[in-house]
């Protein structure tokens, strides 16, 4: 299998440069919409807890710290998607100057590490922001009473567990991605 990464010229190189291609948009488009809904709603909700007065949570500050991480993760994804693109349209060309199977292996790779880093990191964001709004249900007394601020659940709560289960749909999609490809790459 060393001998096939070293080899210069990759199988079907058009066929695998329009794949590539075609999915590198995809993984684009769809990171970079992710990503953005993302980021648009933990803004909206770090903008809420400034302006109100939010419960002395650590948890959910931990959940919001890895959340920004693995948003910081699909934003490399998305830079990765647009190399993809670089790579396939350089496979395309006529220039002498062409990626070999091992850089793409290698690029492959560290792009798929940095998913799974980012799958790692919004899970763990997702768990910590689930166990804070149990343990926060679980805390409040049972009975048709008048809650404390302190005692509600707060929404933005909620939302941030959406923001981490679309990261980790982006996460999941770029995984699924890179996979694919490596495994195309080193089949042949």
């Amino acid at each position: 299998m060393q001998n096939k990464l070293n080899s210069p010229n990759l199988p079907d190189r058009a066929k695998f440069a329009s794949v590539l291609r075609l999915l590198s948009q995809i993984s684009y488009w769809i990171h970079l919409i992710l990503g953005a809904t993302s980021a648009l709603i933990l803004g909206l909700i770090l903008f809420s807890r400034k302006l109100g007065t939010p419960a002395n949570n650590t948890a959910i500050s931990i959940s919001i710290f890895l959340t920004i991480a693995s948003l910081v993760a699909v934003g490399i994804r998305i830079f990765f998607a647009w190399r993809y693109n670089r790579i396939a349209k350089q496979l395309k060309s006529a220039t002498p100057i062409q990626p070999n199977r091992l850089e793409i292996v290698n690029l492959l790779r560290i792009a798929l590490i940095i998913s799974l880093t980012g799958l790692i990191l919004a899970f763990l964001a997702s768990e910590t922001t689930v166990v804070s709004i149990i343990a926060q249900a679980i805390a409040q007394p049972q009975g048709p009473r008048v809650y404390g601020q302190q005692q509600a659940i707060e929404t933005a709560d909620l939302f941030l567990d959406f923001v981490n289960v679309t990261i980790l749909g982006a996460h999941a999609l770029g995984t699924i991605n890179s996979l694919g490809l490596l495994n195309w790459i080193t089949r042949e």
